[in-house]
């Protein structure tokens, strides 16, 4: 069914005081629930639910302002939940009038919720904290005219992939599947493989190559045992066994050179990207695409690619992305040498790269190049404050929606802290104004 309304006062509440009479009105997070726009949201989503089939959907500003806290303040969904009791100002954001005793959803809503309105959904989110910005005049044309386009690796929270590991829990997931279908195994090997991957990580510590090699080629030889007696006693197994033992095969046959390897079992879209940087020599997610205005460093456009692309082949799909959510299309990109080739492919918009010792660059192209290393921090902190750096949201889908939300949660930083100076300004203002009449009224302060 449609989302419900959100409740509204009725006569039960007559002796209750309401939030917007208790709270701070110059509150960022007060003044910011006044300024989006939350209709809009209730419009577009309610093509993702049915008409008179199932229980009513949650109300929508609850679980827009959920994620966008969720995002802002690198909170969980079982935490931001329950810091949702405990805080006034977030439930006046999500759009109660009276303080909430209660947990008005439970946390795993939140995912079927974003299930439900999938990267299409996402995308109106950050489109939203865009116009915000715009129609506060944080953010105007002449900022879009120049942007920043970088790329970095979204991690998945997955542990760091070796072939002992990958066959153990790969046997363990055939076994349960088993169990399930009441396949009786010859023989399950769940004592033997957790010897066997005990004793590899132990030899492996002590550098003793050739023994933990060995407990290696037991788990596999424990796998493909397993493989084998579920295909002889299910020779037509469901879609859900199926794709299992498709992924086991798969397991069982990569090679250390091959391509397209699988290094998850629980979540099979994973790949594995060399950045070149020092630290970390290889990591494994996908692709994000960044784009931010050379001005003010906003957030434009967040996509998560699959398939490990050229950098170089994504700034089209970028920009078009900025385009859509800003409404106004970029004149001028700054890249990194990693965009080398593609000028030419993006119509209406100059890529501006680095030159080695800086030659044929006039000052004001060199200027904004300069400027294009800013977007770096941005990309910091969208891992270490907006839950970018470890994505726990299933599938690809996922990978794109927490991207794009960690995009949503930046721009509601700058916003909230925008509104802050805001009336830090206002205050010293009126602080200098009154030191003026003092002055005014009191000449002999003045020389003394």
């Amino acid at each position: 069914m449609q989302p419900k309304k959100m409740p509204e006062s009725g006569q039960g509440d007559l002796f209750r005081a309401r939030l917007d009479q208790i709270l701070n009105p110059k509150h960022p997070l007060f003044i910011l629930a006044n300024q989006i726009d939350w209709k809009s949201f209730e419009e577009d989503f309610g093509a993702f639910f049915v008409e008179k089939q199932g229980r009513p959907g949650l109300p929508v500003r609850l679980v827009v302002g959920l994620h966008y806290l969720k995002y802002t303040f690198d909170e969980s969904d079982e935490s931001v939940v329950e810091r949702f009791l405990e805080n006034p100002y977030w439930q006046y954001f999500c759009g109660f009038d009276f303080f909430q005793h209660e947990f008005p959803l439970d946390p795993s809503s939140l995912v079927r919720w974003r299930k439900r309105i999938g990267p299409k959904g996402a995308e109106k989110l950050l489109l939203e904290t865009v116009k915000t910005a715009k129609q506060n005049k944080l953010l105007k044309k002449n900022h879009v005219n120049r942007v920043n386009v970088y790329t970095t690796v979204q991690e998945k929270a997955i542990a760091f992939p070796t072939d002992s590991r990958l066959y153990h829990k790969m046997r363990k997931d055939l076994v349960e599947a088993a169990k399930e279908r009441e396949i009786k195994l010859r023989q399950s090997y769940t004592r033997k493989s957790k010897t066997a991957i005990l004793k590899q990580g132990r030899y492996r510590h002590a550098r003793q190559m050739k023994r933990a090699k060995k407990e290696t080629k037991k788990l596999q030889i424990y796998l493909g045992r397993v493989i084998r007696d579920i295909q002889r006693k299910s020779p037509h197994p469901d879609v859900s066994l199926k794709e299992k033992l498709d992924l086991a095969q798969r397991i069982l046959q990569q090679k250390q050179k091959d391509k397209n390897k699988i290094y998850s079992v629980h979540a099979p879209e994973v790949e594995c990207i060399s950045k070149g940087k020092a630290h970390k020599k290889y990591e494994f997610g996908c692709k994000v695409s960044v784009v931010t205005t050379s001005k003010d460093n906003w957030i434009v456009g967040i996509d998560a690619i699959h398939s490990n692309p050229y950098d170089g082949h994504t700034l089209k799909q970028t920009l078009k992305q900025a385009t859509r959510i800003t409404g106004w299309r970029p004149k001028m990109a700054y890249c990194d040498r990693g965009y080398r080739g593609v000028s030419k492919s993006v119509p209406d918009v100059e890529v501006h790269l680095p030159k080695p010792k800086r030659k044929g660059l006039n000052r004001t192209v060199l200027k904004w190049l300069k400027r294009r290393s800013a977007i770096e921090p941005v990309i910091g902190h969208l891992k270490s404050d907006n839950r970018m750096e470890h994505n726990h949201l299933q599938g690809k889908e996922g990978d794109r929606i927490n991207a794009m939300f960690s995009g949503c949660g930046f721009n509601m930083r700058k916003l909230l802290r925008a509104f802050l100076c805001s009336i830090f300004k206002v205050f010293l203002s009126l602080q200098q104004t009154g030191s003026d009449r003092i002055d005014q009224d009191n000449p002999i302060s003045m020389t003394a």
